[in-house]
């Protein structure tokens, strides 16, 4: 079975240098959504309270959770089975590993956006024999039902969508902070659960085998960390593995920017002029797709590789600084801070849009934006006006947070890529023999990834050449993988711009 096969692979990763927003409001969705999205993400409640401040109780009493409504769990388990149906690896480990049990006796606290994709993720992991604690990395993406479709299914979840800022933090603390159970791994996306285990329980970190993280923004601190010497555990790094970035960071962004933007602004996009921060995956997927539907699109870039990129695939390199002033929209796909600031804004035209394809806000200005010259109106779920006084307005999308799972659904198939090198990630980590791997922060080994990918081919139904002895001989590879040397990049990453 692959998994024994992994373990026996001798690792040679490579090590790579590298303000929130006001508690709002928030209103059902408009009426054009359709069903199946309106009453996943639906924040319309009779009950306005926080969830936190009402007893929580499933079918089987009082219990050790913290959602919007659990009545709500029937109509997520429908969402969560449509979910599998394009999430083939997944559901292929189940049936493959199912037996082995490779994650008994692990215990894993997560922190991801909570969709039904998230959930086929933590049920494969249940299923594999994982307990699983889940809190939200993003207080927009939670969909209530599914969240309620886990804790029926005996997953203990503290999430619910429209979260406040202290609501955030008290899911991650209470989904951590218990005295009758303590995680000995940690699943991330973003680094705010690594960070927060650091900051307020250090001393789990005598029990914990390793962290996966997903995100730049998670992957930049834990390398911060081991430059400091004080990573206390293992950490595999997910976001550049390749089934990550040339997989969800491009197809996953090509096909849900424009989702969001449809649904939030109702926007047609021929002949609008829109600006790309980045042309990482995130910034080529979101390029191509605006491209596709006659947006004239321009890209900034700091690396002049990805410049290069640009230049040749069709679009105009240009500063912001040199086009802001007529922009329709600018997204920014940079993973950095402080890309769009307050001069910038203070110049955009009216009702230009702006949004973020990152993974946190921190790319907008948003202190500058909240300033009192500023009016905020909120017009509908994800959408606010920001208005000068010379009555100018902007149009801000999910407060500068993740406009995909802020703002659309997303496509499981892709999801299914990335969740699937999670849970591997997961396996290896927690079955490595003691001494594989040390206090630093690893890449995932080739084959992994060429594993992951071939379980997705069968859906397609590709069917792969084969390499003769002689070929393989030839290339001095071995016929069944792995194909590529470690140091191979299947594609130009720039270390500033990733998703």
């Amino acid at each position: 079975f692959p998994f024994m096969i992994l373990q026996q692979i001798p690792f040679t990763g490579q090590k790579q240098e590298f303000n929130r927003p006001p508690t709002r409001t928030v209103r059902s969705m408009s009426q054009s959504s359709t069903d199946s999205f309106a009453s996943v993400h639906s924040d319309t409640s009779d009950d306005e309270s926080s969830p936190r401040d009402k007893l929580q109780k499933s079918t089987k009493g009082p219990s050790d959770f913290c959602i919007k409504n659990i009545s709500q769990a029937d109509f997520g388990r429908k969402e969560i089975e449509m979910a599998e149906q394009e999430m083939p690896a997944l559901m292929n480990l189940r049936k493959r590993a199912g037996g082995e049990k490779p994650l008994a006796g692990a215990k894993v606290v997560g922190c991801t956006h909570i969709t039904a994709q998230t959930a086929v993720l933590i049920e494969t992991l249940a299923a594999l024999g994982a307990q699983c604690r889940w809190a939200a990395c993003n207080i927009f993406s939670t969909q209530n039902a599914v969240a309620a479709a886990l804790v029926k299914a005996g997953i203990s979840v503290f999430a619910w969508r429209g979260e406040s800022e202290d609501e955030f933090w008290w899911c991650i603390d209470h989904c951590v902070g218990t005295e009758t159970w303590q995680p000995n791994m940690v699943l991330d996306d973003g680094g705010d659960l690594t960070d927060w285990i650091y900051k307020k329980y250090p001393e789990l970190f005598k029990n914990l085998k390793g962290v996966v993280e997903e995100s730049i923004t998670g992957i930049y601190r834990l390398y911060q960390l081991s430059k400091t010497g004080r990573l206390s555990v293992p950490a595999m790094n997910v976001n550049d593995s390749v089934t990550k970035q040339k997989f969800d960071n491009l197809y996953f962004c090509k096909e849900s920017v424009l989702e969001g933007l449809k649904r939030t602004t109702d926007i047609m996009f021929g002949g609008k002029q829109v600006v790309v921060c980045g042309y990482g995956e995130v910034g080529k997927g979101c390029c191509a797709a605006l491209k596709a539907l006659g947006a004239i699109v321009y890209v900034t870039e700091v690396d002049p590789i990805c410049a290069l990129q640009a230049c040749m695939d069709g679009f105009r390199v240009i500063k912001l600084s040199e086009i802001v002033r007529h922009i329709d929209m600018v997204i920014t796909c940079t993973g950095n801070k402080n890309v769009v600031m307050r001069e910038h804004l203070d110049k955009m035209k009216n009702g230009c849009i702006v949004c973020n394809m990152g993974h946190s806000s921190s790319e907008i200005d948003l202190a500058g934006l909240r300033s009192l010259d500023l009016k905020w109106v909120h017009v509908r779920p994800r959408v606010d006006h920001v208005i000068w006084p010379d009555g100018k307005r902007i149009v801000l999308l999910a407060e500068g947070r993740l406009l995909n799972l802020s703002c659309s659904t997303v496509p499981s198939f892709v999801l299914s890529i990335t969740a699937a090198t999670q849970a591997m990630a997961l396996i290896e980590l927690y079955n490595a023999p003691e001494g594989r791997y040390n206090k630093d922060v690893y890449l995932l080994p080739k084959k992994m990834d060429e594993y992951v990918a071939s379980l997705h081919l069968p859906i397609f139904d590709a069917h792969l050449t084969e390499l003769s002895d002689d070929q393989a001989k030839y290339m001095g590879i071995s016929k069944h993988g792995p194909f590529k040397p470690n140091h191979y990049r299947h594609k130009l990453l720039s270390h500033i711009d990733k998703h």
